[in-house]
């Protein structure tokens, strides 16, 4: 079994400059078009994990929205607000929840060139209070027009390339796979590269293989 070297081409010049420092937690969409949208832009800015608070094992996407966008970024879902906040803020992230306050603060006056993690609710209710109060910065996108929302899939595109913005103009954007630690990149370039293989191997609890510059097996 072997790939072609083209397509392998493709998922390492995707995986190398995907962003370890960069995501999004998202609370109370439910509606799979949105949750759908927002992986799909997740994908686009090279975010590669997303976060959802989700009382289910699994968040439910529409193919067609996605775009098979969901195959190239990790879901993880958190029980609680709480557990989100706990997990994300021990592997170093701020965290910047929109939200229309009196202490909010306009997002392009902040620095999102370290690891960040923007927080995002559903258009209609927002975030939730409890997870208002976790957050480190409520900010807000101005608005001149008669709506005080936005989509939250569009909120969360903004955000996003404002970040890769503020990052390109630093040159701390990733090229060569150093947005993730080595170990997590090998694992996702075989599971990226051969998603066939991945079940078997887990259900032997064998290490992944390593792969040759052609994205083919060592034997």
């Amino acid at each position: 079994m072997s790939v072609l070297p083209r397509r392998f081409q493709r998922i390492k010049n995707v995986l190398n400059s995907r962003m370890g420092d960069l995501t999004v937690l998202i609370e109370g969409v439910n509606k799979p078009h949105n949750l759908s949208a927002i992986i799909r832009t997740c994908d686009a800015a090279g975010v590669f994990q997303a976060n959802f608070i989700c009382d289910n094992s699994k968040v439910k996407t529409f193919n067609s929205t996605a775009q098979g966008s969901q195959k190239w970024v990790k879901l993880r879902n958190h029980e609680s607000y709480s557990k989100a906040t706990n997990t994300l803020r021990k592997e170093g992230f701020k965290l910047y929840g929109t939200s229309l306050n009196e202490n909010s603060i306009d997002y392009r006056d902040l620095d999102f060139t370290k690891n960040t993690c923007f927080v995002l609710g559903a258009e209609k209710w927002g975030l939730s209070k409890e997870l208002i109060e976790q957050v480190d910065d409520s900010i807000y996108i101005p608005m001149n027009g008669m709506v005080q929302s936005l989509n939250v899939s569009v909120a969360g595109a903004i955000l996003l390339f404002e970040a890769i913005r503020q990052r390109k103009n630093k040159n701390l954007l990733p090229f060569e796979g150093e947005g993730l630690n080595q170990n997590e990149y090998k694992k996702t370039l075989f599971e990226w590269t051969y998603p066939e293989l991945v079940d078997s191997y887990k259900k032997s609890n064998k290490d992944y293989p390593s792969l040759n510059e052609d994205g083919e097996i060592y034997k």
